[in-house]
């Protein structure tokens, strides 16, 4: 059984390789999903979660994710991220376990490689600005995922209530990316009016975009909510937008992005025009014009967890890596 560390899922799990994989499995998507989430009120304030999250694809592979989501850590000086997480691979014709890898790089790339994914299809192919709205632990993979499928992007500007963390993201990418001008942005409003791609990773409750601010010919990628109480952008911007997820089955009536404006008959279900099932299988289009704004609502989900777990152990096998 093989045990693939951080170290050696940061080797094999490249944007380059990760994201096509992903477009080619969603054209078999898994049959069974089914997460639970367990919460407590933290120590310091908000509220700690442990996700159990379970894919099964019929006589090829089925896994396990458990995730804890402390979104305290780093604010005491720790490096710890708000996401850490153990992922356990068995085989699905027989049961038998395959691998047990690293869940915390895994999420990180799944998520980020998700994203990027959806903006193949839905961002425009000459997308120069991008805003990153969150610098935490997502944030560079989201980055350099978008990059991998929109390498004409040249500046990304990065906004985060704590300047300091900005700061160093900054400094980070500047010397690990080449080619692209890396700065901090404090006026979030100004930043999303210039921008061709804005990526929102944050754990806010309420909306951090305002779609009054989305220029026509806009993407925009949400990727923080996750339960019911949490949005990232407001009315105007579903309003605005052309509104595609990764996943009906784990965005609708789970996360609050969407189950608030359906809710208050913001948007109707069939305003989601399509799934990356149905990008993937192109059984629905994508963009369609230059000056439409498309949003893209990354849910996630047990499945991404599977394919890109059965990613990881192909490149393990064709690297000789045990």
């Amino acid at each position: 059984m093989l045990y693939l560390t951080d170290e050696k899922l940061n080797h094999l799990l490249t944007y380059e390789t990760l994201v096509p994989a992903l477009r080619d499995m969603h054209k078999v998507p898994p049959e069974v999903l089914e997460d639970m989430l367990l919460e407590q009120p933290a120590v310091a304030g908000g509220v700690d979660r442990i996700l159990n999250r379970a894919a099964w694809q019929q006589g090829k592979a089925l896994g396990v994710k458990l995730a804890t989501i402390f979104p305290n850590n780093g604010k005491d000086g720790s490096d710890l991220p708000s996401i850490q997480a153990l992922y356990v691979l068995f085989d699905g014709t027989n049961g038998s376990p395959q691998a047990v890898m690293d869940g915390t790089v895994l999420t990180w790339r799944k998520t980020a490689a998700d994203s990027a994914l959806g903006a193949s299809f839905l961002a425009r192919d000459d997308v120069e600005h991008m805003v990153m709205v969150g610098a935490g632990s997502m944030a560079p993979e989201l980055i350099k995922a978008h990059l991998s499928v929109r390498p004409s992007l040249r500046r990304v500007s990065i906004f985060n209530r704590s300047a300091g963390r900005a700061d160093d993201l900054v400094a980070r990418l500047s010397t690990e990316v080449s080619g692209v001008s890396f700065s901090r942005v404090d006026d979030l409003e100004a930043a999303v009016g210039e921008a061709d791609l804005v990526c929102c990773a944050t754990m806010s409750q309420t909306p951090v975009v305002s779609g009054a601010w989305l220029r026509p010919g806009t993407h925009l990628d949400l990727i923080g909510a996750y339960t019911a109480e949490m949005r990232e952008a407001d009315d105007e911007a579903l309003r605005r937008g052309r509104l595609f997820v990764d996943s009906r089955d784990t965005t609708i009536k789970h996360i609050g992005e969407l189950m608030i404006p359906l809710r208050t008959g913001v948007i109707a279900e069939s305003d989601v025009l399509a799934d990356l099932v149905d990008l993937c299988r192109g059984e629905a289009p994508g963009r369609q014009t230059a000056e439409e704004i498309t949003i893209f609502k990354n849910g996630g989900g047990g499945h991404l967890d599977l394919m890109t777990a059965r990613h990881a152990i192909t490149r393990a096998s064709e690297e000789g890596v045990a």
